[in-house]
């Protein structure tokens, strides 16, 4: 892995990305210098290389939800799943067997979503390059994490009897994250910095679970009583609503649309009756679109209300 340093200029380089950013949109197909960031409406083939936190689920539910928004077209180019993986694994897979790369020298994807436990590393580099020598419109979401056991070990040293997701304050949920969320952002700031344009877009989800967990905690997500009701074991993998949450995310960031009003997706149909909650579903919607439109990296801000 690439080591990344938090203490670097962030604000500077985040500055210029924004600026760049904007300039890019502003230039491509569906934006617009004058009313700001316009939906896209045409179908993205999209392939996901990833973990269980991100590349076990993600594909059929943002499927899901482009048809439900009326979006045609949109395609699973393929998935490539290895558990607990760092992005590099995914790009070390041999090139016979290598569908993502495969895919990207075709330039048969308009979005890579990336996912990486705990630290960025080098096959974000990579991926991102190939990406844009075979697709210069490409783009690279790579998802932001709520980190598992909410401790910052890779892999984990306690004991998992220990965990208790319910005793979790939002302070110190904020302190756990934040120097994550500082390390990923210089990270990607700098990586499009070398990219000479906004490739990579940060998926803001680890601050949309955190935002969601401060409302567990006040009592306030309909359907969802304590913070463990959004995991199914001790490791944090995502429920069906944590699911619909990231997928919101990154559907927002993919189609720079709102997902605010969309109906129930499939993935809260099934399973506990619960789910099945219209409240519970725009809530959700609500907090993908706030983190989205106030995260700098993630192409949106400009949208912000």
């Amino acid at each position: 892995m690439r080591p990344c340093n938090p203490q670097q200029s962030v604000g500077k380089i985040l500055t210029g990305l924004v600026l760049l950013a904007v300039l890019w949109a502003s230039s491509s197909p569906g934006q617009t210098n004058s009313t700001g960031i316009e939906p896209i409406t045409a179908g993205q083939r999209v392939f996901t290389c990833g973990n269980s936190f991100h590349a076990w689920f993600i594909a059929p539910i943002l499927k899901d939800m482009a048809e439900s928004a009326g979006i045609k077209g949109h395609v699973i180019v393929g998935e490539s799943k290895i558990g607990g993986s760092a992005a590099i694994q995914h790009w070390n897979v041999p090139d016979d067997k290598n569908e993502a790369k495969a895919a990207l020298r075709a330039g048969r994807v308009d979005v890579l979503t990336l996912a990486c436990m705990h630290h960025p590393d080098d096959g974000i580099d990579k991926f991102a390059a190939l990406a844009l020598a075979n697709n210069p419109n490409v783009r690279v979401t790579l998802q932001e994490f709520w980190i598992p056991w909410d401790k910052f070990e890779w892999p984990f040293k306690g004991n998992e009897n220990d965990v208790n997701f319910d005793a979790a304050t939002v302070a110190a949920l904020k302190a756990l994250h934040e120097p994550y969320f500082e390390e990923m952002d210089a990270y990607v700031a700098a990586l499009n910095a070398r990219l000479g344009k906004q490739v990579v877009f940060i998926a803001p989800v680890g601050r949309a679970v955190l935002a969601l967990r401060e409302k567990v905690i006040a009592g306030k997500v309909p359907g969802i009583e304590k913070q463990s009701e959004l995991f199914t074991d001790k490791l944090g993998h995502p429920q069906p609503p944590l699911q619909a949450l990231v997928a919101y995310v990154h559907f927002a960031i993919i189609y720079r649309r709102t997902p605010v009003g969309l109906p129930l997706p499939a993935i809260l149909k099934s399973g506990n009756p619960k789910w099945r909650n219209d409240g519970l579903n725009r809530l959700l919607q609500k907090i993908a679109w706030d983190v989205v439109t106030h995260h700098p990296l993630s192409g949106m801000a400009a949208a912000r209300n």
